[in-house]
């Protein structure tokens, strides 16, 4: 069956799409930052444990988490940083508890905090599903003095209600859906959300994770997906995401191809770094 949620609409076939100052590509930098409960299987692993044997705690795999919230997050704020550029964090919620100092430096460097539920979940484990999406926008208001205007579920999973419940609770734009190089308006019951394009192609668990790449594959990929995107930009706008996890691209291997992409983009005339909330509110001046 075609997408309940989205109208069909093959992208060359659209009305030309024009950034502020003629820019072609609009870049967004995403960093997922995520709280792992030490008391539940985790979230993700790159140990095995011998026989094959679930256990808690999950030691090393806890720590390969934990180091990308004490080392990994800086290395790749530091780079961010050192280039004036301001990303979206998608923020488990209880972050703001558990590591304040943290989320306090992403507000004072003028990042985004995008809700990513309260903490590292599937929604669809959540035994309210709605509790969960209010107690996250609650959390980040309280915390920064601004609600969350964008959601992103952990590993992008929803209920066939999320969207629903995400725009009655007042959630203005969700990147769940990887599907397009431009924004497009979401089928809800009421109210309005907005799809902004995420990505799943240059995204640091796939490509290190998943398809197990070595270190400078998030730089020739990003190079050549940029390259495309920078192109096909001349004609109508588009949206290039990357997409990382501190415990993964925050290692030391890794980070200076992370550095690389950035270098690289900013060589071009026409580019304009965004977060998800300056999208969302350039798309809906246009569309």
């Amino acid at each position: 069956m075609a997408n309940p949620r989205a109208e069909y609409s093959p992208i060359f076939h659209r009305p030309p799409l024009k950034l502020p100052n003629n820019a072609r590509v609009a870049v967004w930098v995403v960093i997922n930052v995520e709280e792992w409960d030490i008391n539940e299987p985790m979230a993700r692993t790159v140990l095995p444990t011998p026989q094959g044997v679930e256990v808690i705690p999950d030691i090393p795999n806890f720590g390969w988490f934990d180091y990308g919230l004490r080392v990994g997050f800086w290395r790749m704020k530091r780079a961010l940083d050192r280039r004036g550029i301001r990303a979206t964090v998608s923020l488990n919620a209880s972050v703001c508890n558990s590591y304040p100092f943290l989320v306090q430096e992403c507000l004072d460097s003028g990042w985004e905090l995008m809700g990513h539920s309260y903490i590292q979940r599937v929604i669809n484990r959540e035994p309210d599903e709605r509790e969960a999406i209010r107690r996250t926008i609650d959390t980040i208001r309280e915390f920064s003095g601004v609600a969350p205007r964008g959601w992103m579920g952990p590993g992008l999973a929803e209920t066939f209600d999320t969207p629903d419940i995400l725009a009655e609770e007042g959630i203005e734009y969700v990147c769940d859906w990887c599907n397009d190089d431009q924004p497009y308006p979401m089928n809800v019951k009421s109210g309005e959300l907005v799809s902004v394009p995420y990505t799943v192609e240059l995204n640091d668990i796939p490509i290190y994770m998943v398809q197990h790449h070595q270190s400078p594959e998030i730089f020739n990929r990003a190079r050549d997906q940029f390259d495309t995107l920078y192109e096909e930009g001349a004609e109508s706008a588009r949206i290039f995401c990357v997409s990382t996890h501190p415990y993964i691209t925050g290692a030391a291997h890794r980070i200076k191809y992370y550095e690389q992409i950035f270098d690289y983009i900013s060589r071009f005339e026409g580019v304009a770094f965004m977060t998800g909330s300056e999208i969302l509110d350039w798309y809906k001046s246009v569309a």
